[in-house]
C-alpha cells in the first residue's frame, strides 16, 4: 500500500477531468498535483518533483508526446500515465515506445482500473530504483573486493585490514533478527570467515566458513569467497523487474566449491549457509563437511541441528542437500568453526561434542555469554582461528 507521501501531477487542459481524477486519486490516499497546459504541468514537475505523472496526449503549449521526453531527460525513474480520448491506436503505440508506463483512454468509468495503473507504474519505478541502488552498491563492493585480492598478496598489514573490513557489522538487526559473531586468529590473518546480508525484501542469508589451514594463504580464500557470494548475490538481482530466484544455501555451496576447485589454489573449506524467510519465520540451510554442527538454543535447551555433507572444494561431484526448521519466536543459533574444540575439555572429539550444547545453555544462547563461558577475552596463542556466529530472534 502508498502512503500519502506518494505525489502524483495530473496535467489535463479538461477541468472537469482534472477534478475527477485529483478527487479519486486523493481517495485513493495520494497527494495530487494539477496542471492545465504542458508547459505548466513541466514547471510544476520540475519544482515538485513528482513520484508520477498523468497527462493528456494532447496538452496545449507542450503536448503529452513532448512531455513524456522532457520527463524522461530530466528524470527518467518517473513514470508517465498517457490518457486521451481519441482511442486511436497509433497513439497509445506512440506514446509507450517514447516511455508510456502506461495508456488509458477518456472517459475513465472505471476508476479502479486508474488506481491499478496508478500502484502498479509505483511498483515498478520503485523497483527499478531499488535495482540500480542494489547494482551500484554491488558493483562498488566488487570493486573493492577485486582490489583486496591483490592488497593481500602484497603485504600482511593490508591484508589484515582488508580481511577485517569484509566483516559484517557486529551486531546487526534485521527486523526481530540479531545476528552477532567474534573471529580470534590464531596468527595475524584468519582463515575462518563469517557474514550475513539481506537477499531480499524478506529473506536473511549468513554463513560461516572455515577454510583449511591457517595464515595468509587461508585469508586468501576468505576473500574469494566474500567475492564469490557478493557476484552470486548480484547475478540474482540483475533482473529485478522479474520474480527473483529462489536463494537455495544447497546451490550457494555447490557455486563455490565449482569456483575453488577451478581455482586450483589446493585449499578447501568447511561451511553452513543459511536462509531466513521472514515472511513464514523458516530457516533453510545447508551443511559443506562442517563441523560441529550448528546449536540450537531455545526454552533453556540446546542441542545440535541435523545436516551432513561434503567438504567445499575438494570434490568435483559433490552435491549438497537443503534442511528446513520453524524458527520459534524465541531462540539463538550459534556457529562455530573447529577451533572451539581447542576450549573444551574431554579426551576424543565425541566427549568435546557432547559438552559444547551445555556451553551454551551455560552461556544463555548469546554471544557474551559465550565470551564469558570460553573466556575468549583471557585467550593465549591458539593453534586454530576461533569463530562464532550467533543468530536469535527476540532475545536478550
Amino acid at each position: 500500500m502508498h502512503t500519502i507521501s506518494a505525489k502524483l501531477l495530473v496535467i489535463d487542459d479538461d477541468e472537469k477531468v482534472r477534478a475527477s481524477l485529483h478527487a479519486c486519486l486523493e481517495e485513493a490516499g495520494f497527494c495530487v498535483l494539477e496542471a492545465a497546459t504542458g508547459r505548466r504541468g513541466l514547471e510544476l514537475f520540475e519544482r515538485e518533483q513528482p513520484d508520477l505523472v498523468i497527462c493528456d496526449l494532447n496538452t496545449p503549449e507542450l503536448d503529452g508526446r513532448g512531455l513524456i521526453q522532457r520527463i524522461a531527460e530530466l528524470d527518467s525513474d518517473v513514470p508517465v500515465i498517457v490518457i486521451s480520448a481519441a482511442g486511436v491506436m497509433s497513439d497509445a503505440v506512440e506514446a509507450l515506445r517514447l516511455g508510456a508506463a502506461d495508456y488509458l483512454v477518456k472517459p475513465l468509468e472505471d476508476t479502479g482500473m486508474l488506481e491499478h495503473s496508478v500502484r502498479r507504474a509505483l511498483d515498478r519505478a520503485r523497483l527499478r530504483q531499488e535495482n540500480r541502488r542494489y547494482r551500484e552498491r554491488l558493483e562498488s563492493t566488487n570493486r573493492e573486493l577485486q582490489a583486496s585480492l591483490s592488497l593481500l598478496q602484497e603485504d600482511q598489514n593490508a591484508g589484515r585490514h582488508v580481511q577485517m573490513n569484509m566483516l559484517p557489522v557486529t551486531p546487526w538487526e534485521a527486523g526481530e533478527f540479531h545476528f552477532a559473531h567474534q573471529i580470534i586468529p590464531s596468527l595475524y590473518l584468519s582463515g575462518d570467515f563469517v557474514d550475513y546480508f539481506r537477499v531480499d525484501e524478506r529473506r536473511i542469508g549468513f554463513y560461516l566458513a572455515d577454510v583449511s589451514g591457517h595464515g595468509a594463504s587461508s585469508a586468501f580464500v576468505t576473500v574469494l569467497l566474500k567475492f564469490m557470494t557478493t557476484r552470486l548475490l548480484y547475478e540474482s538481482r540483475r533482473y529485478r523487474n522479474r520474480p527473483l530466484p529462489e536463494f537455495h544455501p544447497s546451490d550457494v555451496l555447490s557455486h563455490i566449491n565449482r569456483g575453488l576447485i577451478n581455482c586450483k589454489l589446493g585449499k578447501h573449506v568447511t561451511m553452513l549457509g543459511g536462509v531466513i524467510d521472514e515472511s513464514t519465520g523458516k530457516l533453510t540451510y545447508s551443511v559443506g563437511g562442517h563441523l560441529p554442527l550448528p546449536v540450537f538454543y531455545s526454552d533453556g535447551e540446546a542441542h545440535y541441528l541435523e545436516g551432513r555433507g561434503l567438504p567445499v572444494g575438494l570434490f568435483e561431484q559433490a552435491t549438497y542437500e537443503d534442511r528446513e526448521l520453524m524458527l520459534p519466536e524465541r531462540f539463538s543459533l550459534t556457529l562455530f568453526s573447529d577451533g572451539i574444540f581447542d576450549l573444551l575439555p574431554g579426551e576424543t572429539l565425541k566427549d568435546k561434542e557432547a559438552i559444547l550444547p551445555q556451553m551454551v545453555c551455560q552461556a544463555g544462547g548469546s554471544l557474551e555469554g559465550l565470551r564469558r563461558v570460553f573466556g575468549l577475552a583471557n585467550l593465549g596463542e591458539m593453534p586454530d582461528d576461533i569463530a562464532l556466529l550467533v543468530l536469535s530472534r527476540k532475545f536478550a
